[in-house]
């Protein structure tokens, strides 16, 4: 009996020695040995501060620049990204700083951000805090082969000849919004109204339409708990939770398991009634859930199951059509709102544009696409107020790039913002609303240098970019052809991140009705 004791005694200190070990070399012994690394590469940052690293300090700059707005100025980096603006200011470009015990390279040389973008089976996302789950997962945060066969699968709804299919959808969602504005606005009159809530609207009115064929009421309450869970995940990230702390009873964690079961229930209710339909023998749809479905149902036809996904991934699927689908378009409309309200030149030739290709009438997907000024400010919006401020990746094994030699676990910084507000790159008027620097083309405009990437690029390009740029389309020339605004003196100029770049207190304007 002894024996054993002694022998459960040994067997429970050597389980403990290796889970000590685990945890030394996880909360120092690993991160010093990345920062001597890095420091040799001649990155420089602050020193390593045990468990934290730079954490505290981040969230209480970025908690400080959330709480005052800006004066209106395009030079927004400080406010919304104020740690690695303070980084850099400190340090310099080639820099790193702390998540906790993991360092981050800064990486601000177009050549290597290009090398890590087109090498999407090395450089992958670093992997998603389990309570970001709860909000979506999906094509966005699948890797190597799942995210190729999920992206097979899901390309067909993103060809431009069925988007030209949800053009109707597009106009019927913008009707809608005009028209909840007409009877705000008097007629030959002026009113204030802060249109980013609408316009949030039309984005999921849209989504819904073309995602699932129900109109905005239908899928008012899934926009509505996704937005929910959207802010208290970000609560969440904003605070340093302990491993395990999703776990705990607490009332957030309650409340974020509740809106994901409750999503799931709604999503898979819309799928389950579409493949009764389709299995009743009802035409396929054109929406995005019935090219999905239909493009699944072939692959596991001609190749079998595995080569198909199943129904909690076509579940996840829809998730992130909802919450891509408006986010994105959403962001892009109301800085563009705002930004053309403070340049009313560029206002007035839009109109004019828009009025020469096809006046008040009903714009179709070949006169959309024959808009050149509007794309020009498109491009220079998304230059300045990119949806997604900054890329992720990490080294799951040591790279090197030029001269730079990175060890594996390091996370890479590809910051979106400061190379499409680079004076070196885009000249003295770099952070000035300048849309004919595009008017040659994108390539021009970055002088041939990989410098302006709003929706990604290489292989892991956003697949909804000409959705999103032609609903934006729609939605502009719509507005335009019926109404001129101008900046309201109560417009408070805070841009802050939530999933998107958008406006903290809202984009107040004043509408004049044509």
């Amino acid at each position: 009996m002894e024996i054993l004791q002694n022998s459960v005694a040994v067997c429970c200190a050597v389980i403990f020695l290796i889970y000590a070990w685990k945890i030394l070399n996880w909360v120092w012994f690993r991160p010093k040995k990345l920062e001597r690394c890095l420091r040799q590469q001649g990155f420089t940052g602050n020193p390593y501060k045990l468990l934290f690293g730079d954490f505290k300090e981040m969230m209480k700059m970025a908690n400080e620049a959330k709480s005052k707005p800006i004066d209106f100025s395009n030079d927004i980096m400080p406010r919304v990204m104020p740690f690695i603006h303070k980084a850099v200011k400190n340090y310099g470009e080639n820099s790193f700083l702390w998540f906790g015990p993991r360092p981050a390279a800064l990486i601000t040389n177009p050549v290597i951000i290009r090398e890590i973008l087109s090498k999407s089976y090395i450089f992958q996302k670093p992997p998603s805090p389990p309570v970001a789950k709860l909000l979506v997962q999906g094509l966005a945060t699948y890797e190597t082969d799942k995210w190729a066969k999920h992206r097979r699968l899901i390309n067909p709804a993103f060809h431009l000849e069925k988007l030209k299919h949800m053009l109707p959808s597009f106009y019927l969602s913008c009707c809608e919004m005009l028209g909840k504005w007409d009877k705000i606005v008097p007629s030959e009159r002026s009113s204030e109204l802060d249109v980013s809530p609408y316009i949030q609207t039309l984005t999921s009115d849209a989504i819904s339409r073309t995602a699932f064929g129900s109109n905005y009421e239908e899928g008012r309450k899934i926009f509505e708990l996704q937005t929910e869970q959207a802010e208290l995940i970000t609560q969440a990230r904003n605070s340093f939770i302990i491993p395990g702390w999703r776990f705990l009873p607490t009332k957030a964690n309650r409340r974020m398991k509740e809106i994901a079961k409750e999503v799931e229930s709604s999503v898979l209710g819309i799928i389950r009634k579409r493949i009764e339909a389709i299995e009743a023998g009802e035409a396929s749809s054109d929406d995005l859930l019935g090219i999905l479905l239909e493009s699944n149902f072939k692959e596991i036809h001609q190749y079998g199951s595995k080569h198909g996904i199943t129904l909690k991934e076509v579940t996840e699927e829809c998730k992130l059509f909802y919450l891509a689908g408006q986010e994105t378009t959403s962001s892009l409309l109301v800085w563009t709102m705002i930004l053309l309200s403070k340049n009313m030149d560029w206002q007035v030739r839009a109109r004019d544009e828009i009025l020469q290709v096809f006046g008040k009438g009903k714009p179709d997907f070949d006169e959309l696409n024959r808009l050149r000024i509007v794309t020009m400010i498109f491009h220079e919006v998304l230059r300045l107020y990119p949806p997604a401020l900054m890329l992720t990746r990490i080294t799951h094994k040591a790279a090197k790039f030029e001269n730079i030699f990175l060890p594996a676990g390091v996370l890479l910084l590809l910051p979106a913002i400061s190379l499409h507000h680079d004076s070196k790159i885009w000249g003295d008027d770099a952070k000035e609303f300048n849309p004919e620097r595009f008017n040659e083309g994108v390539l021009k405009a970055t002088k041939d240098q990989f410098s302006y990437f709003p929706f990604g690029w290489g292989p892991r390009i956003c697949i909804g970019q000409n959705f999103a740029m032609l609903e934006a389309k729609m939605a502009l020339a719509m507005i335009l052809q019926n109404y001129s605004f101008e900046l309201s003196p109560s417009y408070v100029h805070a841009p802050y991140t939530v999933l998107t770049l958008q406006p903290q207190h809202g984009a107040q304007l004043i509408l004049h009705k044509l």
